[in-house]
C-alpha cells in the first residue's frame, strides 16, 4: 500500500472522531414580540389523518405555529422540545401545530418513526406553501406564538427550546390574559 493510501485511511479515522466530539450549540430559547397589531391568517390544511384543520377552529387558546421540514436539521433538533411542551401545557388552553413545507404525508411519517420521542401535537402539510407564503417565513423553522384573539404576539426564526421556563411563562401569561 502506498503512503499516500495510508495517510488517507488516517485522516478518514480522525475527521470522524473530530466530527463525533463535535457538539452543536445550544437552541435558543428567546422570541421576538411582535410590536404591531397582526391578525393570524387563517388557514385550512390536512394533518397526518388527512383530516382539515382551520386555524380559527383554535381562537381563545394560544397557538404556537411553527413552520418546518424534515430536511431541516435545527427544525428536528427543536421537535422534542415541541412535545415536551405541547405536553405540559393544557389543551384547554394552548395548542401546537407544526406546518410541514412541502412534503408528503409519507414523509414526514417515515421522519417521525425514527425520532426517539413520539410527537403527538398536530402536524398539517403545507404542500404548495400558501401559508408559508400568507406568514412571510423567509426560513426555516419559522415560529409564531397566536394569542387567544387571534393576534400574532411573538416570532422566532431558527431552532428554539420550546419547554424552556422562558418560553412556558410567556405562554401562560398569555393563556391568562
Amino acid at each position: 500500500m502506498n503512503i499516500k493510501k495510508i495517510l488517507l485511511i488516517i485522516l478518514l479515522f480522525t475527521s470522524n472522531s473530530l466530527f463525533a466530539e463535535w457538539k452543536q450549540p445550544a437552541l435558543s430559547h428567546n422570541l421576538t414580540a411582535v410590536k404591531k397589531d397582526i391578525s393570524a391568517s387563517d388557514f385550512t390544511l390536512e394533518n397526518m389523518d388527512e383530516e382539515k384543520i382551520k386555524l380559527s377552529n383554535y381562537h381563545g387558546k394560544v397557538v404556537l405555529i411553527n413552520f418546518w421540514a424534515t430536511w431541516c436539521p435545527p427544525c428536528v433538533r427543536e421537535m422534542p422540545s415541541m412535545e415536551r411542551l405541547h405536553n405540559q401545557i393544557s389543551e384547554e388552553d394552548f395548542k401546537v401545530i407544526a406546518i410541514n413545507q412541502m412534503e408528503d404525508g409519507d414523509q414526514v411519517f417515515a421522519f417521525t418513526g425514527q425520532l426517539e420521542t413520539d410527537l403527538t401535537f398536530e402536524i398539517l402539510f403545507d404542500t404548495e406553501s400558501k401559508v408559508s407564503q400568507a406568514y412571510a417565513v423567509n426560513g426555516l423553522p419559522t415560529t409564531y406564538l397566536i394569542d387567544k384573539k387571534g393576534k400574532i404576539r411573538y416570532r422566532a426564526v431558527g431552532g428554539r427550546e420550546f419547554d424552556h421556563p422562558e418560553v412556558i411563562k410567556i405562554i401562560k401569561q398569555l393563556a391568562a390574559e
